[in-house]
């Protein structure tokens, strides 16, 4: 069984778990994914992860409730318990020093498999251009983070509502 040790909710249908797994906090890299079911009726469910801490052995996922097991999963709590939390799965993206400028485009939930990216080009000493893009104003999400390890970063939304007006394409165009 693994614990929920912490819960953000996004939106109205988008939410974080952070997942106590010290051996996948381990393990994950970025490009990885998880299955996750919640009990013995559920169904395994595969999410990308959007984040990893070693130290505190914790694994980070994204989810956008859209069907019967995903919706039951944003009604699940911090501290609650799930059956299945098994990875790292599939493989890890390839990520090295570069000449260059890297530039990570992610809109909407695509913004939090991006993100574990960003921070390993960071970390190896690319300079580093973030675009992301959501809806509107109220479904931004991580900006923060995003903002740490972006030499440039640039918020879209498609109504206008904040940062840019437009879609993530038209961002990096011009990039």
């Amino acid at each position: 069984m693994y614990r929920i040790v912490r819960r953000e909710q996004f939106g109205p249908t988008t939410f974080l778990w952070e997942v106590h797994a010290p051996d996948l906090a381990r393990a994950a890299r970025a490009g990885h994914f998880v299955m996750v079911r919640i009990d013995e009726r559920g169904e395994r469910i595969p999410l990308t992860v959007a984040d990893m801490d070693a130290e505190r052995g914790t694994v980070t996922v994204v989810i956008q409730a859209v069907g019967k097991t995903t919706y039951q999963m944003m009604e699940l709590a911090e501290g609650e318990m799930i059956l299945d939390f098994i990875g790292p799965l599939g493989l890890p993206s390839e990520i090295e020093p570069l000449d260059g400028t890297v530039v990570l485009v992610g809109g909407g939930l695509g913004v939090a498999p991006v993100f574990p990216q960003l921070r390993d080009y960071k970390r190896h000493g690319n300079r580093t251009i973030s675009i992301i893009g959501f809806r509107t104003r109220d479904l931004v999400f991580w900006e923060e983070p995003f903002r740490r390890y972006s030499d440039e970063l640039i918020v879209t939304t498609d109504d206008g509502s904040y940062g840019r007006k437009g879609f993530v394409t038209a961002a990096l165009s011009e990039v």
